[in-house]
């Protein structure tokens, strides 16, 4: 095999795959990237059982071949070299050589047989979306997506496609964040939770362009398709939190706000509420409501701090106390000039909501305060 490339492109490719790589495993081929030549293209793969990533990239191919190499000592190595026309052997010692201007690397391989197939997904639904827009969807909502691994169901994000509508949504306990879009091609229903850690993969591979992304479900993997890079990952099994009907409907007291400014008083509040005195603590910041103005403020042994802003208020007067970094999340996650935000009770869960449309709901649990 002999390959020659110039570094950005086979960078990128290495980039695209290598988080599909095991970090541990008693397999030494899943720390390997598997290089695969096909006429003038080459192809990288990682697999590490859970998400497989393919990378198919245009290469001056001068000769055929296989190999598998790890991962981590092949990037680096790529990483540093000089920004210029690379040329990767694999020679008849089975050493990969890797030769740009005066460098010259060999590096150990494994054989390419042992390496394990990704799965062969049949495809039963499927939907067609530009990058840019799921790019959008999924940093809305990837951060409320829980890291307990005792709740598998949760670490992931529900797609659900319902009346041609694609909603993603992710659910920690504490906090639940939705997102929505109507798609442009119609679909069939379907639902499916795909891994967190996926997505986050996803999200970084996808461009910030109008071009498609392929997303098609099996029984129990699904598969991202661009025009270069594959994706495949399982579907968590359990059953998902019956959103709609955690969702309140109604509300007592609403208050429409700037945006960016609810969140600088909520960035400077939690610098009293997360003290660094005390970092098992987690002190909740209250909220206080009362006609044309919203009071957030925190008491604690390190001190305490206060923040008033004038608001349009609708409603009854409210006091609850609540987790600022969920507030700071769904805050950074829109876009909007101004956003409302709706209570119901002291004790009920809090909606954040873009004014200018209904496509994406946050919501908080509050926490219950100490009688002063």
């Amino acid at each position: 095999m002999k390959i020659i490339c110039y570094k950005d492109k086979i960078l990128k490719a290495i980039n695209s795959v290598v988080k599909g790589v095991a970090s541990k495993t008693t397999m030494p081929i899943l720390e390997g990237i598997l290089i695969q030549t096909n006429d003038n293209e080459v192809k990288l793969t990682t697999y590490d059982l859970e998400i497989g990533i393919e990378y198919v990239m245009e290469c001056d191919v001068k000769e055929q071949g296989n190999t598998v190499v790890n991962a981590i000592m092949f990037s680096e190595i790529i990483r540093k070299l000089p920004d210029t026309e690379i040329s990767i052997t694999l020679n008849d010692k089975n050493l990969l050589e890797i030769e740009c201007e005066g460098s010259l690397y060999k590096l150990a391989t494994m054989n390419p047989e042992e390496f394990p197939e990704l799965p062969k997904i049949e495809i039963e639904k499927s939907i067609e979306i530009d990058q840019n827009l799921l790019k959008n969807m999924i940093r809305k909502t990837i951060f409320a997506v829980s890291t307990e691994e005792s709740r598998p169901i949760f670490t992931g994000c529900l797609f659900e496609v319902e009346n041609n509508k694609l909603n993603l949504v992710a659910v920690d306990g504490f906090r639940l964040a939705l997102r929505s879009v109507y798609l442009n091609k119609q679909a069939s229903d379907f639902s499916a939770v795909i891994p967190g850690k996926t997505l986050n993969e996803v999200n970084k591979i996808i461009l910030d362009s109008f071009e498609p992304v392929k997303i098609g479900i099996s029984k129990n993997q699904a598969l991202f398709e661009m025009d270069n890079c594959k994706i495949v990952t399982r579907i968590l099994d359990g059953e998902f939190l019956n959103y709609k009907n955690v969702i309140p409907n109604n509300w007592e007291t609403r208050i429409k706000v700037d945006k960016n400014s609810i969140q600088d008083s909520f960035e400077r509040i939690s610098l009293i509420s997360s003290s660094s005195i005390e970092k098992e603590k987690k002190y909740p910041v209250k909220v206080k409501v009362d006609i044309g103005k919203v009071t957030i403020s925190c008491t604690n042994q390190t001190g305490d701090a206060k923040e008033e802003l004038y608001v349009a208020t609708e409603g009854k007067n409210l006091e609850a106390g609540f987790n600022p970094k969920y507030f700071l999340d769904s805050l950074k996650a829109i876009e909007d000039d101004e956003v409302y935000i709706e209570f119901g009770s002291s004790i009920s869960p809090c909606l954040v909501k873009s004014i200018e449309n209904n496509d994406y709901t946050y919501m908080i649990l509050p926490i219950r305060l100490k009688e002063e």
